[in-house]
């Protein structure tokens, strides 16, 4: 009898790695080559790093370099909305020819009450022209404040899913959310984009996109 039920706990604990590791597997992305080690990060003043004590060394895309030993050109502009991006990724993608690029727009439409709906057709339109240059791309989703306080807008979710891109989602709320980690009210200081470029880290690696180049 006692060596039927530890034979039935065997079995209950190897049906419970085998679940974990199958789990395990479909959270983690498999390694998707660049084709080039260039990383354009493209936004506005959240990607120039407004607010930063030295934009050139404290902003998220340079703290990024840092964290995944490539190049990142930082092509953030401040007060850009995501329809002056359209115009202006063009230019970039020729230039830099980036083997991944990060997007990152939508606040200032958000603060300019562009509505929704065309800041979503910007962002998409944005995101095809970086598919076409043969760029991989992770969208970062830009939050709103709501009564529950900082989440990040559905249409990024959305984007996601119907262009199958991958997402960095809840990137800026918990910095946006923390005074400590904010320069003012909508831009974060020196720990907050460091904190911003440790999330987009986590979300390039989780996406596959921290392996070699093709």
């Amino acid at each position: 009898m006692e060596k039927s039920c530890q034979m039935k706990l065997l079995r209950v604990l190897l049906t419970v790695i085998l679940a974990l590791t199958l789990y395990s597997r479909k959270k983690s992305a498999l390694p998707r080559p660049l084709s080039s080690p260039v990383v354009l990060a493209f936004g506005d003043s959240l990607t120039y790093g407004y607010g930063s004590s030295d934009p050139k060394r404290r902003s998220y895309p340079a703290r990024l370099e840092g964290l995944t030993g490539r190049p990142v050109i930082n092509a953030g502009v401040n007060g850009e909305t995501s329809g002056e991006g359209l115009r202006r990724i063009d230019a970039l993608l020729k230039r830099h020819h980036p083997g991944l690029t990060l997007l990152c727009l939508g606040g200032n439409d958000i603060l300019r009450r562009i509505p929704r709906k065309q800041t979503k057709e910007n962002l998409h339109r944005i995101i095809k022209k970086i598919r076409a240059s043969g760029s991989e791309i992770l969208l970062i989703a830009v939050p709103d404040l709501s009564l529950l306080g900082l989440h990040d807008l559905s249409l990024y979710d959305e984007l996601a899913r119907e262009l199958k891109v991958p997402l960095a989602g809840d990137v800026l709320g918990p910095v946006l959310s923390d005074p400590s980690l904010k320069s003012d009210p909508i831009h974060p200081n020196d720990r907050g984009y460091r904190r911003m470029a440790e999330r987009i880290y986590e979300a390039i690696k989780k996406a596959g996109f921290d392996g070699r180049e093709r």
